[in-house]
């Protein structure tokens, strides 16, 4: 036990002083590279310093001041003056469209199919045959029917005659009784087959408009053997075919009023307010982009969902085309408020600055210069500027999203913008350039990567070094 406590202990000795002496050894080279890298004395530039001699020449990647940190590159923006247009706020939902109508023609009595008239996309008429369901038995039935209600209406016949004929007996056995010429029960006896006779007419009468309301029934289910619809529209939907055994559920035909088409959509609470019975109503949809129908707001729903906080609103669209169909995906655009000559900035000029919003104007040496405003309506291509702005006035578009209050910019097309006279730089000398203003990293009016700063490798009229000569000034990546 001793033993291995020991040779543990050797063991994380060793693994500390290797631990030390790397980071040592590490640190010693960091030191020396740094040395090299940056300060007085070291190896000639060759990577992406600043301002000084030596490297790639001068600033590099960082522009003018060089390094990367230094003050920004001139930047290339457009401008666009401010001037007076028409402007309008407008307020877009998206819904579905329905049909004015849509029914479902189903039977009203079982039986199998015996035909169906119409197919997908017919167009139809109210009251015209849709579909005809098997009515032989049907027709048997009511002839049933019919027999049972003749026989019922010759009861009564027979019924009546059989009580005139008990009313003149009981006639009869009255006057005879008053001449004292029958008995006071011969008397009662005519009264009681009158009285039945009375009763036996009530009882045809009855089983008459019993048989009748049969009949009637057995009628009305033999014209409900045929279909039809109840609206003109379409035939939006079919279900089955002949031969088919259907019930009063079962779903058959689906016909669809299309001649006015309803949006449905939903609106937000804020929004609900500023959209009113009537309003006028621009509808986009996929099927036909770049045109727009022209509908009206039909009804608006008093109530609010709780769960989304929005209401239902119905936009009604002529169709008299029946372009529009049920079940397209749309937009409807509603104008809420309206300005004429209002003065308008292009939508990309107005920019945020630390929670202000404004524009960038051109100040003098082209030098952008924020302009706090204030907005008023908003489309997606235009904004009404309420104050800071004066018509004529030119602001940044393209490119003010970049700019900071102060960079310098450069018009497009404009000659001397970044890029047209070197690759990275402006000034100075290059890696084998000449004078500190001519000298290009491998020839060319700018450096390559260069910037103001001291001359190339091999430039000494600049103030380059020749070969042999120890530099004095900034490193590869030093300061001067």
């Amino acid at each position: 036990m001793k033993r291995a406590i020991f040779v543990l202990v050797i063991i994380v000795t060793i693994g500390a002083g290797a631990g030390a002496y790397y980071m040592r050894r590490n640190g010693g080279d960091l030191q020396g590279n740094a040395s090299q890298a940056g300060g007085p004395g070291g190896r000639a530039g060759r990577g992406r310093g600043q301002a000084g001699g030596g490297g790639f020449g001068g600033p590099g990647f960082g522009g003018p001041g060089g390094g990367f940190g230094g003050p920004r590159l001139p930047m290339t923006v457009e401008l666009a003056a401010v001037k007076r247009a028409d402007l309008s706020e407008q307020i877009t939902v998206v819904g579905n469209l329905i049909g004015e109508a849509t029914v479902e023609a189903v039977p009203k009595v079982a039986g199998r199919l015996a035909s169906v008239s119409v197919r997908l996309g017919d167009r139809v008429s109210r009251g015209q045959t849709l579909a005809k369901i098997e009515d032989q038995e049907m027709i048997e039935q009511v002839k049933q029917a019919q027999a049972s209600f003749e026989v019922s209406a010759a009861t009564i016949r027979q019924r009546e005659a059989d009580l005139k004929f008990a009313q003149t007996n009981l006639d009869r056995s009255r006057n005879l009784y008053g001449r004292q010429l029958i008995p006071q029960q011969t008397l009662d006896d005519a009264e009681a087959r009158y009285q039945a006779a009375s009763a036996q007419l009530d009882l045809a009468r009855a089983q008459y408009a019993q048989s009748q309301a049969r009949l009637d029934e057995l009628k009305i289910n033999l014209a409900n053997t045929v279909i039809t619809s109840s609206v003109n529209g379409f035939v939006g939907k079919r279900a089955l075919d002949p031969g088919a055994w259907v019930t009063p559920n079962s779903a058959l035909i689906s016909v669809v009023d299309i001649g006015v088409v309803r949006l449905v959509a939903n609106v937000i609470e804020k929004d609900l307010r500023r959209i009113t019975g009537g309003a006028h109503a621009d509808v986009e949809v996929d099927a036909y982009p770049g045109e727009k129908f022209t509908g009206r707001v039909a009804r608006v729903a008093p109530v609010l969902d709780p769960a989304t906080r929005t209401a239902q609103i119905e936009v009604e669209i002529q169709n008299s085309t029946f372009r529009l169909k049920p079940g397209m995906y749309a937009k409807v655009r509603f104008t809420v408020e309206q300005r004429d000559h209002a003065l308008v900035v292009p939508a990309n000029a107005v920019v945020d600055v630390n929670g202000d919003r404004g524009v960038f104007l051109p100040g003098d040496g082209d030098v952008a210069k924020f302009q706090p405003v204030e907005i008023g309506l908003t489309d997606k291509d235009l904004v009404e500027v309420a104050s800071g702005l004066s018509e004529g006035d030119r602001v940044v578009t393209t490119g003010a999203a970049a700019l900071r209050a102060g960079d310098r910019i450069v018009l497009a097309g404009q000659p001397g913008q970044p890029g047209q006279s070197g690759q990275r730089g402006q000034r100075g000398g290059g890696r084998r350039g000449g004078s500190g203003e001519a000298g290009g990293d491998r020839g060319g009016s700018s450096g390559d990567r260069g910037a103001p700063g001291g001359g190339g490798r091999r430039g000494p009229e600049a103030g380059g070094q020749l070969p042999g000569q120890r530099q004095t000034g900034s490193g590869a990546r030093g300061q001067s």
